[in-house]
């Protein structure tokens, strides 16, 4: 998987198709991402104490790798990513498009 914490994605398939986000969780073993802001749900939780209401929160469920895609600044969209060495043996991603680092 190509993705880690604090990329920015494009939601390709879904109800949120189009939307972009931040990952701020990523499950490889399970192959599923949580992104801020996208697949939202509403959850009821009971009140914890005597005289408190409960309350609806809306909860970001994980989406499945293959529906997502890493967002390329220059080119406003998602894109394909590849892997140069810079530097010393650097690895960096690259847009495939406009070669510019991710």
């Amino acid at each position: 998987m190509r993705l880690h914490k604090g990329d920015t994605v494009y939601i390709r398939a879904g109800k949120d198709r189009g939307k972009t986000g931040k990952v701020f969780k990523v499950d490889f073993k399970a192959g599923m991402v949580s992104v801020e802001g996208v697949n939202l749900y509403k959850k009821h939780s009971k009140p914890k104490r005597q005289g408190e209401k409960g309350e609806i929160v809306n909860v970001a469920r994980p989406l499945d790798v293959s529906k997502i895609m890493l967002y390329c600044a220059n080119c406003e969209k998602g894109v394909r990513t590849g892997f140069r060495e810079e530097g010393e043996g650097r690895k960096v991603r690259y847009c495939k498009k406009c070669t510019a680092p991710l």
